[in-house]
């Protein structure tokens, strides 16, 4: 979806002690009564900023001095953004907004742990450097008068705390927002004293809002009334309950429902259609406002600027000025150098301009390469590295290369390897295809260097050969050489870069026709005379700084002084002395510097700006230039600066000068303003703002077009259509002073330099070319330019046009903003609701939603080299996640406004109408089958036997030696192996230790609590012999008792088991005091161990009366955090195991390879029984000896040369990432995996494909073959469904589409499809095993293009659950039940709870008939129904799992229609938040969903199982515990 995305960024600045006092009287004037006895001089000096009342001196203490005598810092703050318009319209939109309340949560930030005391729990951290009530008084001040009635008193409103919170989170997460006078009180009491528990239902947060008919954008803050934290009548101690009727007590829940009620909003009426087809997801269209201003003008024509006047003795090139004054007025100062501190150090003349230029000119074209081979040609490109405090060495050096002829790209000097935008410019130089860089000979020792005192590659850069231009290294020219100075034509003279909106470096190409052309437009239109001063602020390299100070300069023989930018930032007033020294006619300035000069004005009484006939401001195109230039003016009138001299202007680098005013004649009336509604600039239209002034744009005009020049307007976008007279567009130029082309780029060549203008029927209007010059404007009365803006700027929201300048305008004028204090690791409240204001702000005057607003610390962005911000650099910092912001606030909810429309499920469609829906559209019903038992030939003995017990018997007297396990340890070697005849002795003897010491009865549950090994089969086995009923469970972890026992506990107390049999190490960890302080150990049942059995024989082994009756327990906790135990009959286990040996065709001869956890599902199947049943040798590797040895599985399968191998999935990524970078270690031990025809990896979830494929690329240079890896499928009702097994074709892979899988379709698409998923096939169906797929609402069978419940009919299908912790009401029906249609022979099924399609492949079965591949894609608990659309968390985590290098792990769980995202990160915590917006991002552009929360945590807190599954519901009850510690949990509002 579209969105919009603002990025504020807001850079505080330094202040002293003094002017932060006087700046604080100031704005404190308003508000504060007047006192008596104020301090005189605060009266005066007050009374000359503006005519405010003054205020009493603030009360500032001690320490806070130091912290504010600070140098100025380089982006010192900008006061040239805030105007007081600005300021004024954002206490007004304040004062309309002061109904509204801000109940929002604030994100919380870790504090360090010492900090954490009492106090500290209850008062925030001092919220300015100042006194504690200063800083309430400044944080009042910062709100208009209203607003301040209608909040708390500021200091109430922080301090009141909740009591003595005890976690670890800062104490401003749980501050209570400032309500209504009415229930302020009482809110804050219920915050401080009680649990809030119980609001009544949270609202749907994801229906979406409805737009109202006055604001097309749809970003209206809710109407006050819905925004109250607690309803008015609510009593204190009701109770809070989340969803499923938990109550929670915690302060994560309070802030969600501050949340959930902030964002309520009128749900939409149901759809009227019956049947809307889901696979075009729907997406709501703004609808456009009825009283949107439309323009009524006449089309515009286009204006001329005055003929360019024909001067006798103008030059017929530039450089034949220089050559003329060189030589004839070689004493004449041309250009003079200021130092550091801003005293003329150096002046250049015209004389030496033009000797050094000769001898540059000449060593380049003649000194660089031999005769035969020179290294420069005319028209070859040179790029130009000089710094900005150098004017002199860059002025030589350009007329250099014009006099030689080679074509001059000034650039800046890069600083680092990486520099911000070097690698763009890099990309500038070699479509120049530049090979020669000059430069002085210090910048040159200044460049980083590698070791060996070479100049560094920089990141992107061509091969440069570096040229030292100093004198020193010249040769003088001999007598008879001149250089070739022919009259200006169209090639090309120099190339000015230009940084595009992307952050693209592009080379404007100007001719010397044009440079030449725009000296006399400049000439004429500013009136220059020869051997006038002028004053330059500006870079000297390109825009103005170049035209004026180096290139008209010549051409009128003026004296420039260059005033460096690093001046600049030490000395704000050079300038002005400059002006006042030299008595200069012209400056050359940016708003900047006007406001720098008034800043330090009082350090300069006696200063006359009396000589200026012209002040030219460069960037007149500002918003804020015409306050700035209002406030310089009444500053210094007094020191003889006419009102006449400002003459601001407009520059492109493209079109170059478009307008500039021309010098004012004394005592005539100044040009209008333009005061514009910005309502009516938002679309486009020119309308005079009169209702309020809050809405309003102040513009001032840039004069007229340029001598020689025509304008006209055209459509910003589309064809280049011609505006009407009351239209804004994009203002093009048409004259011989203009750039001609992009370098080297043809495309965008033609559509910026080559426009013809079109009329509303499409045909060109004359044949003229314009140029496209990047500014948007209008031309009002009088012919008069004015700019509102750029297009770079543009910010198209809703089908409404913003500009970017004036939003940061609007942002700086929220006063608070520029005094974000440092010092504390939170936002303090007052900070945060100065952020807060400034969102109020934005919507109110702009009507824009403001996506994200990031804090960084001051000086932190990336800046250009004099010092503006880098606006697409920090925009690629924003989106890498390396802005490293110091807080940030997400609004993601009212600003994103085209999320597709919630789907809403169609009532009253019975399965029925699916089944006819089906047939008519000639889908299959989706099933599928595995071969079929009773064909099956099966010659085997072991069919006679009805239960293992009798197998293990009837082995053990025919094959007694044949070994059936064997166990290995971490080294590789054998531990224990069992043959037939042990594994059967050491049972009976286990059995009869528990008929004696345990006096168990037949049918008593039996928990086996072992270490993975042999000792566990020998113990089943055992239980088996005596009758009793075993239950395996995995033993608690010695290192984490307090995590592991409970669940051991959980199980024995489930399963009413009447003994454990376990070893003696572990039955010293049951009963040790470490395992006491974890659970009541007194209440075990008797603990047996069984490694010194007596050797008794048992006197009969038990022979169950039924095939029916229970074999074992199979107890599993759930991803969704429930534990499970599923009843397996003796026909079950014989069945399952029958199953898999036709499968993998297991018998004795073979040996099988397992590396997984032998306690539940297939994983305990495959380590237990299938040996015994089928008498092959399963060779046993428990997964944790891994971790001491990441080789021993690989290296097993390997030396036994094994066939078939099963492991989990984190066996495989234990392996995958550990021996990834160690293949070549494998191949020298020797380790060949061609022998594996099946590496099957167990597990009940979708398949992970990356993983898989991951693994199988790896080790495919060890012989590991492309088709051995596969997956199982199998659930809790049946721990076995899918198998790959040795026959039967390939396992299968599927891209489906994401969009439709959400609304439970099935589309296929191509790979490589936008918004696809790969899914590949879990395994082949088992030999008995019949699978269809229901939908689980209904219970009616769906077509193969639908998602549905896998259902699965199968001999070896569990019994039922044995109990179920925690929940009664599982209901039998999840075992035997019945599809409610369709199904005449009424088949019972199982319900295995996971979402899964049937898809008929090309391939042929091992019947002959075409293949049918099941699919899995989650489980039915775990999937996420949010806008009525059903999401699988998986894909979700991977999309963020994506974003960030940083994110080590994630998680998302809903709670109460709030998706919450949780991330582990595992690079330092000044990354914690770059990833909220990251996150915010990709899960809204992938997925269109808008993310709540999100928790930053760190790595290993996200619980994970043994099968290295995700427990998202035990996180999600950490998380509104408030047990997660997080780094950093952001609220996006």
């Amino acid at each position: 979806p579209i969105r919009l995305e603002v990025f504020l960024f807001l850079v505080s600045g330094d202040i002293t002690q003094k002017g932060y006092e006087k700046k604080r009287a100031k704005l404190l004037a308003p508000y504060v009564p007047q006192t008596q006895g104020v301090d005189p001089a605060l009266q005066k000096e007050s009374r000359t900023q503006t005519p405010a009342p003054a205020a009493a001196p603030a009360s500032a203490s001690s320490s806070s001095s130091s912290k504010f005598h600070r140098a100025r810092s380089g982006g010192a703050r900008d006061e040239r953004y805030r105007s007081d318009i600005h300021t004024e319209a954002v206490q007004a939109a304040l004062a309309k907004h002061k109904e509204q309340k801000m109940a929002l949560p604030m994100p919380t930030k870790r504090r360090s742990t010492f900090v954490q005391s009492p106090a500290d729990a209850c008062t925030p951290p001092d919220t300015s450097s100042a006194s504690e009530d200063e800083g309430s008084l400044r944080r009042q001040a910062a709100l208009s008068a209203a607003l301040h009635q209608s909040l708390q008193n500021a200091e109430s409103w922080i301090n009141r705390s909740i009591q003595g919170s005890s976690t670890s989170s800062s104490a401003s997460s749980t501050l209570s927002h400032g309500e209504g006078k009415g229930t302020s009180g009482s809110l804050a009491d219920v915050f401080a004293n009680t649990r809030i528990e119980n609001f009544s239902v949270p609202p749907d947060v994801t229906a979406t809002t409805s737009s109202s008919s006055a604001r097309p954008a749809a970003i209206d803050l809710p109407p006050s009334g819905i925004v109250k934290g607690m309803h008015k009548g609510s009593n204190r101690s009701s109770l809070m309950d989340t969803a499923d009727g938990v109550p929670v007590s915690s302060r994560v829940s309070t802030k969600i429902q501050q949340l959930l009620n902030t964002l309520k909003r009128p749900k939409r009426p149901p759809l009227k259609e019956f049947f809307v087809d889901d696979f075009e997801e729907i997406v709501e269209v703004p609808q456009p406002d009825p009283n949107q201003p439309k323009p009524e003008g006449r089309q515009m024509t286009p204006v001329k600027g005055e003929p360019l006047g024909v001067v006798c003795n103008w030059p017929p090139a530039l450089e034949a000025a220089l050559q003329r004054w060189g030589t004839t007025q070689a004493k004449c100062p041309c250009l003079t150098a200021l130092d550091v501190t801003g005293k003329p150090v150096y002046t250049l003349t015209y004389g030496k301009l033009w000797s050094r230029s000769l001898k540059l000119a000449y060593t380049l074209l003649n000194k660089l390469g031999t005769k035969n081979e020179p290294v420069l040609k005319p028209g070859d490109r040179v790029a130009l590295v000089y710094p900005n405090n150098d004017p002199v060495m860059f002025m030589v050096a350009f007329y250099g290369c014009l006099l030689a002829e080679v074509i001059p790209v000034p650039i800046e000097v890069p600083l680092t390897r990486k520099d911000a935008g070097g690698q763009q410019i890099g990309f500038l130089l070699g479509s120049c295809g530049i090979a020669l860089a000059l430069t002085t000979e210090v910048c040159l020792k200044g460049l980083p260097k590698t070791q060996n005192g070479e100049i560094v590659q920089f990141k992107g850069w061509p091969r440069l050969k570096w040229v030292v231009t100093d004198s020193k290294y010249l040769s003088k020219s001999p007598k008879d050489w001149q250089p070739n100075i022919s009259a200006a034509g169209t090639e090309p003279a120099y190339i000015e870069y230009k940084t595009s909106k992307e952050g693209s470096v592009m080379g404007v190409t100007v001719s010397r026709i044009a440079m030449l052309s725009h000296c006399q437009a400049l000439s004429q239109a500013c009136n220059y005379s020869e051997g006038e001063t002028i004053v330059n602020v500006l870079d000297f390299k390109k825009d103005a700084g170049l035209w004026h100070g180096i290139l008209t300069n010549v051409m009128n023989k003026l004296h420039t002084i260059s005033v460096p930018y690093s001046v600049m930032k030490t000395c704000p007033l050079s300038w002005v002395q400059r002006v006042h020294t030299h008595k200069a006619k012209v400056a050359l300035v940016k708003c900047r510097d006007l406001h720098w000069a008034m800043m330090a004005h009082r350090d300069q009484r006696d200063v006359s700006l009396s000589s200026l006939r012209m002040l030219i401001v460069t960037d007149g195109a500002n918003p804020w230039s015409v306050s700035s230039c209002d406030a310089f003016l009444s500053l210094f009138q007094s020191h003889g600066l006419k009102p006449e001299a400002i003459c601001p202007c407009a520059t492109s680098p493209e079109a170059m000068t478009i307008a500039i005013r021309r010098p004012g004649v004394p005592g005539a009336p100044l040009p209008g303003r333009a005061i514009l509604s910005m309502n009516g600039l938002s679309f486009g239209v020119i309308r005079v703002n009169t209702e309020d002034k809050n809405s309003a744009l102040t513009v001032q005009d840039v004069g007229h077009v340029m001598p020689g020049g025509m304008m006209c307007i055209v459509k910003p976008d589309g064809p280049p259509q011609l505006c009407k007279t009351d239209e804004i567009g994009e203002i093009c130029v048409s004259s011989r002073a203009g750039g001609m082309m992009y370098f080297g780029l043809a495309g965008l060549t033609k559509n910026t330099f080559e426009v013809i203008p079109v009329n509303s029927a499409g045909s060109p209007v004359g044949d003229v070319p314009f140029v496209r010059s990047g500014l948007l404007g209008f031309v009002g009365p009088g012919s008069l330019v004015f700019v509102v803006g750029k297009m770079d700027g543009l910010l198209t929201v809703s089908g409404r046009r913003h500009n970017a300048d004036d939003i940061v305008a609007t942002g700086l004028a929220v006063e608070s903003i520029k005094t974000v204090y440092r010092g504390s690791d939170c936002l303090a409240p007052s900070v945060l609701y100065s952020v807060r204001i400034c969102l109020v702000a934005i919507d109110s005057i702009h009507q824009v939603g403001v996506y994200c607003l990031a804090l960084v610390p001051a000086n932190t962005l990336p800046k250009t080299p004099l010092g503006g911000i880098h606006i697409s650099q920090t925009k690629q910092h924003f989106l890498e996640g390396s802005l490293h912001p110091c807080n940030i606030l997400m609004c993601p909810h009212t600003c994103v406004t085209n999320l597709p429309k919630p789907r809403q499920k169609q009532p009253g469609v019975g399965p029925a109408s699916v089944m006819v829906g089906n047939l008519v559209a000639g889908k299959r019903i989706a099933q599928a089958s595995g071969r079929d038992l009773g064909q099956l030939e099966d010659n085997d003995l072991v069919k006679k036997h009805q239960f293992l017990t009798e197998v293990l018997q009837w082995r053990a007297q025919a094959t007694p030696d044949h070994p059936l396990f064997l166990l290995l340890n971490a080294k590789g070697t054998t531990v224990c192996t069992a043959t037939c005849l042990q594994l059967h002795k050491k049972a009976e003897r286990i059995a009869s230790v528990l008929c004696d010491k345990g006096h168990l009865n037949a049918g008593d549950n039996v928990v086996l609590l072992y270490p993975p090994g042999i000792e566990l089969i020998t113990a089943f086995y055992g239980c088996l012999y005596a009758g009793c009923i075993p239950v395996t469970v995995r033993p608690p972890h010695a290192q984490s008792l307090t995590a592991t026992l409970p669940t051991v506990r959980m199980i024995v107390e489930v399963s009413k088991a009447a003994c454990i049999l376990t070893t003696q190490t572990l039955m010293r960890l049951l009963k040790s005091r470490e395992a006491a302080a974890a659970v009541d150990v007194k209440t075990w049942p008797t603990i047996i161990d069984t490694d010194d059995l007596p050797r008794k024989r048992l006197s009969q082994i038990y022979k169950p009366p039924t095939s029916e009756m229970l074999a074992y327990l199979d107890f599993s906790v759930s991803t969704t955090g429930m534990l499970t135990g599923v009843k397996m009959s003796h026909a079950a286990v014989s069945g399952l195991c029958r199953a898999i040996k036709l499968q993998c065709e297991l018998y004795s001869s073979r040996q099988i390879a397992i590396c997984l956890d032998p306690y539940c599902g297939l994983g305990f199947v495959l380590w237990c029984l299938c040996s015994v049943y089928s008498g092959h040798q399963s060779i046993l590797i428990p997964p944790m000896e891994l971790e001491s040895n990441l080789f021993l599985w690989l290296s097993t399968v390997s030396q036994y040369k094994i066939r078939d191998t099963f492991c989990s999935y984190s066996v495989m990524e234990l392996c995958t990432k550990g021996l990834g970078n160690q293949v070549e270690m494998l191949k020298s031990r020797g380790i060949n995996l061609s022998c594996v025809r099946t590496c099957v990896v167990v597990a009940e979830e979708r398949p992970r494909v990356s993983l898989t494929h991951s693994f199988s690329k790896l080790f495919k240079d060890i012989g590991l073959s492309s088709r051995a890896v596969s997956t199982t499928f199998g659930s809790r009702v049946n721990v076995a469904i899918c198998l790959q097994g040795t026959s039967g074709p390939d396992p299968t892979t599927v891209y489906v589409d994401l969009k439709s899988l959400r609304h439970d379709r099935v589309r296929l698409v191509e790979r490589g499809a936008p918004q696809s998923l790969l899914l590949s096939e879990s395994g082949k169906i088992l030999p008995g095993v019949k699978v269809v797929i229901v939908n689980p609402e209904t219970k009616g069978p769906l077509g193969d293009s639908h998602l549905g419940e896998i259902w699965v009919n199968s001999p070896h299908t569990a019994s039922g659950y044995y109990t179920i912790y925690d929940n009664e009401t599982l209901q039998a029906d999840h075992f035997n039940t019945r599809l409610s249609f369709g199904d005449a022979a009424q088949t019972l099924w199982a319900r295995t709870g996971y979402l899964g399609f049937v898809r008929r492949t090309e391939l042929t079965a091992a019947s002959g008939e075409r293949h049918d591949a099941l699919y899995v894609v989650g489980a039915l608990d775990e999937t996420l129904e949010l806008r009525g659309l059903r999401y699988h968390p998986i894909d979700i985590e991977t999309s963020v799992s994506r974003t960030h290098r940083s994110i080590a792990e994630c998680a998302v769980f809903t709670w109460t229609n709030l998706l919450v995202v949780v991330v582990e990160l595992c690079g330092c915590e000044q990354e914690a938040l770059d990833l909220v917006p990251l996150v915010t991002n990709v899960v809204l552009e992938e997925h269109y969903l808008i993310v709540g929360v999100v928790v930053v945590v760190d790595p290993g807190v996200i619980p994970i199982n043994s099968r290295g599954e995700k427990q998202r519901m035990h996180l999600r009850d950490s998380f509104l515990a408030d047990q997660l510690d997080p780094i950093y949990v952001a609220y996006n509002m």
